[in-house]
C-alpha cells in the first residue's frame, strides 16, 4: 500500500509540519538544503531527534547564495557552478552531505540529486556527470556517512534525459559491480503529470521500472504546487470516487499509480496529514485509473 510521507519544500513553518506529521506516524520526511531559503534543515533537526523513527531524504544540487560562497570558500564549487546556484559535481556531493549532517545532525537515509539535468542538455555530459555524482554517493554510502541515494526530477524521465535503466547502469559502473547504494527516485505524479501512472499501469515507465528493480519510488506534487486543486471539478471528484473532494480526488489518482512507494504532501494540520491518509488508504482500481488517464490525457489516434 502507498504510504504518505511529508515533504517541507512547502512549507511555512518546517518544525512543526514535522512534528505533526511524525506524531500522526508519517514514514519519512523529504527536504533539501534549499528549502525555508536554507533554514529547513536546521530548524528541523530538533524534531527529528524526538522522533527516532522517522527516515530521513535529502538533496544536492540547488544552493542558495550564501551556500554557494561557503562551497566557493571551502574549495567545493566552481565559479561557474555558484553562478548557476546548481551543482552535482563529486566534490560539491561530498561537501554539501557533510554540510547537512551538520544541519541535521544525523546521517541520512537518502540523498538525492536534485533535477540533475539542470543546465545539462547534453545527454551525454550528463550521463558522465551522474555517473561521477554517483561515484561520490558510493563512497558516502560505502563509509556509512548515508544510507543510500537516489534522484529527485521534475522532467528528468519525461524529456528522456535519462530513465531508470539509465540510472541503473549509472549506479553499476559508479560502484565497479552490480550492488550499489542506488534505492530510489522521485518524480511528480498528479492529474496534470499523469503520464507516469498511465505507464505504471501498462508496466512501463519510470515508476514501473524501478518498482520492478527493487527501488523506491516516491511521488511529488500531488497537487501540481496548487495548481491542480481549481481544476478539478465537482463532476470530475466523483469520477475518481463518489463523494470525493478535490484534494481527496488528487491524491487518489496519484496515490494509485501501481508500484509506488509513497506520496509527498505538506502540511501544518495534524487533521489535514489523517484525511489524506485515509484518502489514499483505498486505491483506485486499475480500470477507473486507466478511464481518469484517458479523460485527462487522450491518447493520441
Amino acid at each position: 500500500m502507498t504510504v504518505l510521507g511529508m515533504g517541507t519544500y512547502r512549507s511555512r513553518d518546517a518544525a512543526t509540519s514535522v512534528s505533526i506529521t511524525a506524531s500522526a506516524g508519517c514514514p519519512l520526511i523529504d527536504t533539501a538544503p534549499v528549502y525555508g531559503g536554507g533554514s529547513h534543515q536546521a530548524a528541523i533537526a530538533p524534531v527529528l531527534r524526538e522522533h527516532p523513527h522517522l527516515r530521513l531524504s535529502t538533496k544536492v544540487g540547488y544552493m542558495t547564495g550564501g551556500q554557494a560562497r561557503v562551497a566557493l570558500t571551502n574549495g567545493a564549487l566552481s565559479q561557474e557552478e555558484a553562478a548557476l546556484r546548481h551543482s552535482i559535481a563529486p566534490d560539491y556531493v561530498r561537501h554539501q552531505v557533510a554540510m547537512s549532517r551538520t544541519e541535521l545532525r544525523q546521517r541520512p537515509d537518502l540523498v538525492y540529486l536534485h533535477n540533475p539535468e539542470h543546465h545539462h542538455q547534453e545527454r551525454g555530459d550528463l550521463h558522465q556527470r551522474l555517473r561521477s555524482a554517483f561515484a561520490a554517493l558510493e563512497e558516502l554510502h560505502a563509509s556509512g556517512a548515508i544510507g543510500g541515494y537516489g534522484v529527485s526530477t521534475w522532467s528528468g524521465f519525461e524529456t528522456r534525459a535519462f530513465t531508470v535503466t539509465d540510472l541503473l547502469r549509472l549506479a553499476e559502473e559508479a560502484a565497479g559491480r552490480p550492488e550499489n547504494g542506488l534505492r530510489a527516485i522521485q518524480l511528480p505524479v498528479s492529474m496534470v503529470k499523469i503520464a507516469p501512472v498511465r505507464q505504471s499501469l501498462e508496466g512501463s515507465g519510470p515508476i514501473a521500472q524501478a518498482s520492478q528493480a527493487g527501488l523506491e519510488v516516491w511521488a511529488s506534487a500531488p497537487f501540481h504546487g496548487g495548481e491542480l486543486l481549481p481544476l478539478i471539478t465537482p463532476k470530475l471528484a466523483e469520477a475518481v470516487q463518489p463523494g470525493a473532494d478535490p484534494v481527496e480526488a488528487a491524491l487518489k489518482v496519484a496515490a494509485s499509480a501501481p508500484g509506488l512507494t509513497g506520496v509527498l504532501i505538506s502540511t501544518t494540520n495534524s487533521r489535514h496529514y489523517a484525511q489524506a491518509a485515509e484518502a489514499i488508504r483505498e486505491p483506485v482500481p486499475d480500470y477507473r485509473l486507466k478511464e481518469l488517464c484517458d479523460l485527462l490525457d487522450p491518447p493520441a489516434r
